[in-house]
């Protein structure tokens, strides 16, 4: 039951289900990777199955696109689709501009793509991910995994030019091996404390060669949903400069809530 769920798991249901509250009938819905994002999944799932709603998923990861077909939805790849009225994900960091910072899951790349072609991004988060400047959440940087260490070296040598704390990168592992991403390619975790430009580094990070792209997610969100474990909910809605706080029921009991994890 989402009743006996813990403070942390109740914050991310919270959102979750007030967001999908944007999705109306017939939209084509870009799908978000992550433990946050998985929630909204199935609260979408049975919207599907108690309403009757028709919902095309586009999938940010194929687990994402697993977990969706898992609970009814109705997936196809984004150039079958081609646009989307919205697009649904979480975030590892968000600040006051609802800059982002995206990647800890492994899926930055798709995600990136899906929520750019989106009429709409909603973003959904606990208060945990908030922070007043971008940084303490590592950035990740996807890079192609030939030449892979002089990327890194490139990369290192690029921060020492701009305004950030930390210079070190590391190559996330999975076990014993990189870590790889959908595309096959690997990923850079940036140790960078403090990012005080993100659009400088943005912009530069895509310049090395053998970066793909990188986990800052700039001027995207247009909506920020943040749960808490009390059951209460803040909307922020940048483009009408609107924050309203609401109440999201958590004691009905969807047994379907229980697995999800990250």
């Amino acid at each position: 039951m989402t009743a006996d769920l813990s403070p942390i798991d109740k914050a991310k249901y919270v959102a979750a289900r007030r967001a999908v509250e944007f999705v109306e009938d017939g939209m084509r819905v870009g799908l978000g990777t992550g433990s946050t994002a998985a929630w909204m999944v199935r609260c979408l799932g049975e919207m599907v199955r108690e309403e009757g709603m028709m919902i095309t998923g586009v999938a940010t990861s194929t687990r994402t696109a697993d977990l969706a077909r898992e609970v009814g939805l109705q997936v196809k790849t984004l150039d079958e689709v081609r646009w989307l009225d919205l697009t649904i994900d979480g975030a590892d960091e968000y600040d006051p501009n609802l800059n982002l910072v995206k990647g800890g899951g492994g899926a930055l790349l798709q995600e990136k793509i899906v929520a750019t072609a989106s009429d709409q991004m909603v973003v959904i988060a606990d208060i945990s991910k908030q922070v007043d400047t971008l940084g303490a959440f590592p950035l990740p940087v996807e890079v192609i995994p030939f030449g892979w260490q002089t990327t890194k070296a490139l990369i290192e040598e690029m921060l020492s030019n701009v305004d950030v704390l930390g210079q070190s990168a590391s190559l996330r592992q999975s076990g014993n091996a990189p870590f790889r991403t959908d595309e096959g390619n690997y990923i850079l975790d940036l140790h960078l404390r403090r990012i005080a430009n993100p659009g400088q580094l943005s912009l530069v990070l895509n310049q090395i060669p053998g970066v793909v792209e990188n986990g800052l997610f700039l001027d995207i969100c247009d909506v920020l949903v943040i749960g808490n474990a009390d059951g209460t909910v803040e909307v922020r809605d940048i483009n009408n400069g609107t924050v309203e706080h609401e109440r999201i029921d958590v004691t009905d009991g969807e047994n379907l809530f229980v697995d999800v994890n990250d």
